[in-house]
């Protein structure tokens, strides 16, 4: 309870001004009465709009990086993807032309162009070959193609265009199985990149290659042997057994390392 002067006005502050209800005299809260503390919501001025709604420089700058960063992200989807149309990359029962790859390799700015052809030969080691047949997993080989032609556009960086193409299925004496090839200005830079595509092709692409012979010869799967800086390199190959085909990688000394 507040106390009273003699006159029963309760006593003033010491500047004279009457006391608000709930205060004491001395400042301390007079009980029963709680002081209410109304925290304002935290808000950053710097980015609120200004009087007239214009938009505040700073949520402008803010909105601006955001704006940079999708504008960048798209053009390097759009990069990707003009990257990937200069990509000729093909696993089919048939090839498109020498011709029509040579075509879609020529560009008005490149003064080279380079391919290399796989054509079926009709001997090994003494027998009579009359086929070649492949098999692969059509996605998946594909898919490692063109990261095929991405790395070697890392690798040549004045190539322009690039292409790399499988048969899949029997391909006769004679007949093209695997066509790659790219453009560049100058011919040593489509040489060596030409080079890398059909050595990689190899060890990488999963396809692989039935041998069949004349006669009574029968036939074989014939693994990969590349020759890399000098010494044999062996990649996949696939291997009969039990009247059906398994998948077997060897290392370069030609002994099986998994299944």
């Amino acid at each position: 309870m507040v106390s009273t002067n003699n006159s029963g006005v309760p006593p003033s502050a010491s500047d004279g001004t009457p006391p608000q209800p709930g205060e004491s005299i001395d400042g301390k809260d007079e009980p029963g009465h709680e002081q209410q503390h109304h925290q304002q919501p935290s808000t950053d001025e710097s980015i609120l709009p200004l009087s007239d709604g214009t938009p505040h420089p700073d949520q402008k700058s803010n909105d601006g990086q955001g704006e940079q960063q999708q504008h960048r992200k798209q053009r390097e989807q759009q990069s990707t993807v003009a990257n990937e149309s200069s990509f000729l990359t093909q696993v089919s029962e048939t090839l498109p032309s020498h011709d029509d790859v040579q075509t879609f390799l020529s560009s008005p700015g490149c003064g080279a162009v380079s391919t290399f052809t796989g054509i079926t030969r009709d001997n090994f080691a003494g027998k009579k070959v009359t086929r070649l047949s492949y098999e692969g997993y059509t996605p998946m080989a594909i898919k490692e193609l063109r990261n095929l032609c991405r790395d070697a556009k890392v690798k040549y960086e004045s190539v322009d265009r690039l292409a790399a193409v499988h048969i899949l299925g029997d391909c006769p004496v004679g007949e093209a199985s695997v066509i790659v090839g790219c453009s560049s200005p100058h011919r040593r830079e489509a040489i060596r990149c030409t080079e890398y595509l059909i050595d990689e092709l190899k060890g990488r692409v999963p396809i692989w290659k039935k041998e069949i012979y004349e006669g009574d010869e029968g036939s074989v799967w014939k693994e990969n042997v590349e020759w890399r800086e000098g010494r044999r390199r062996r990649v996949m190959v696939r291997e009969e057994k039990d009247g059906g085909a398994n998948d077997v990688k060897k290392n370069d000394d030609g002994v099986n390392a998994e299944v």
